[in-house]
């Protein structure tokens, strides 16, 4: 007869692992790499010969890279996931896992991305290599550019904006035809939406002693600022609409029409920000991004 509690441990494990990974985040690199490799193609689905490094991919930006990135945050961030309610269930705060696991988790889920990273291609390797880098220098001391403000934002919007829609764009065409404007569109957009996640954590922050832009700049400049990038990033977003500097065609009244509600909606919800709130923000620009993308694959691509 099987005992119960020996096969429920296992399966408990298993599941503080995968709560560890914060599965809620993986979109976030599918997302932006999903756009790339649809702009790249000009297609919604890979074709069927890339189908293979397409799901390793997917894998790589999901489980894999957070897994590598997360083990090194929790680490260095309990002193101030302590005093921060929304990290009350985080399984280091509750004892589920140590440090050691950890570090061992870490290790393990880096050199797995790695491995799975080089079946994908040179490129995608190197961009992998990257954000675990930036990940690394994020989190941990001496560097830990967490709490260096203005560092903070860089790398999360380095790591979101432009690390995530080129991986797409590799898998299908050279990294150096990678269009210059949609790394300055990145940038702005991700740097617009981390910026209250500082706001978020103020007080935990302060506590632990993490000078984050939130807590060296103040909640007030830091919104200020993000509504300054977003303008940006919404006004360079519609200049590339109607100059077609992306695709023929990108102009529609969709773009113009989303524009406002864009900017009320960021001005709003990022006033007093927290999680569902920018997740709404995030979905509003998903409308006008999939009318990009539909002209993407109405248009024909340039061969790779």
């Amino acid at each position: 007869m099987v005992d119960v509690a020996v096969t429920a441990e296992p399966l408990a494990r298993a599941a503080v692992l995968v709560r560890f990974t914060r599965p809620w985040f993986w979109p976030l690199g599918w997302a932006g790499a999903y756009l790339g490799a649809v702009l790249a193609t000009r297609t919604w689905l890979p074709p069927a010969h890339a189908v293979p490094e397409s799901l390793a991919a997917m894998v790589v930006l999901g489980p894999l890279v957070w897994g590598a990135v997360l083990a090194v945050n929790d680490r260095y961030d309990l002193p101030s996931d302590r005093r921060n309610p929304r990290k009350a269930t985080a399984p280091l705060v509750t004892g589920e896992v140590t440090e050691a696991d950890l570090t061992r988790w870490g290790r393990l889920f880096a050199v797995v991305a790695m491995a799975v990273a080089l079946a994908v291609g040179p490129a995608f390797t190197a961009g992998t290599g990257a954000v675990l880098l930036l990940g690394w220098l994020y989190s941990a001391p001496p560097v830990r550019l967490k709490a260096r403000p203005g560092a903070d934002v860089a790398v999360n919007a380095v790591v979101v904006g432009v690390l995530g829609p080129l991986a797409g764009w590799s898998l299908y065409r050279p990294v150096g035809d990678f269009p210059p404007v949609m790394v300055a569109l990145g940038l702005l957009l991700a740097a617009a939406l981390y910026l209250p996640t500082t706001v978020m954590d103020l007080d935990a922050d302060r506590g632990a002693g993490d000078a984050t832009a939130a807590v060296r700049w103040r909640p007030r400049l830091c919104y200020r600022l993000g509504v300054t990038l977003w303008t940006a990033a919404i006004a360079l977003w519609l200049a590339c609409c109607h100059l077609e500097l992306l695709v023929p065609g990108q102009a529609s009244p969709t773009q113009d029409l989303m524009a406002p509600v864009l900017l009320a909606g960021y001005a709003v919800l990022a006033r007093r920000p927290s999680i569902p709130r920018m997740a709404v923000v995030s979905l509003l620009f998903a409308l006008p991004a999939a009318d990009f993308l539909s002209t993407c694959v109405a248009t024909t691509p340039t061969p790779p």
